[in-house]
């Protein structure tokens, strides 16, 4: 870490990233992130955390798991050597992500239909009476 980056305590970090004191916590025992620590020993997080956070943060939005994640936050741990294994889970998981909205759009396009239909309906109803 070097010294030109801002440095936050849990709380400041908390505030910054939204999340609770205890999910942070919970990051780090999964080893999703890992804090330095200051010289009292307590955690000490950086700018290149709270990008970290912000990623970890999405690929969770996107229904990415933890336990993928994890590995996700291994890899890239172990630096430049493993680019190409994070590109190739990103790769996948986009892939899956696409699935996913292809199939929520067909569900879309079936309640479109059918919020038509009660449309239709309702209308001759109005109409006959």
């Amino acid at each position: 870490m070097g010294s030109d980056f801002l440095k936050y305590s849990i709380g400041e970090f908390s505030k910054l990233t939204g999340l609770g004191i205890h999910t942070l916590r919970y990051y780090e025992q999964e080893h999703l992130i890992t804090p330095g620590r200051n010289s009292g020993n307590r955690r000490c997080y950086t700018d290149r955390d709270l990008a970290w956070i912000d990623f970890i943060k999405r690929l969770k939005d996107t229904g990415m798991p933890i336990k993928e994640i994890r590995h996700y936050a291994e890899l890239r741990a172990k630096g430049e050597p493993t680019l190409s294994a994070r590109m190739e889970m990103l790769i996948s998981h986009r892939k899956a992500l696409g699935e996913q909205i292809n199939q929520l759009q067909e569900h879309m396009n079936k309640l479109d239909e059918k919020i038509e239909f009660y449309r239709r309906e309702i209308g001759c109803i109005t109409k006959e009476t």
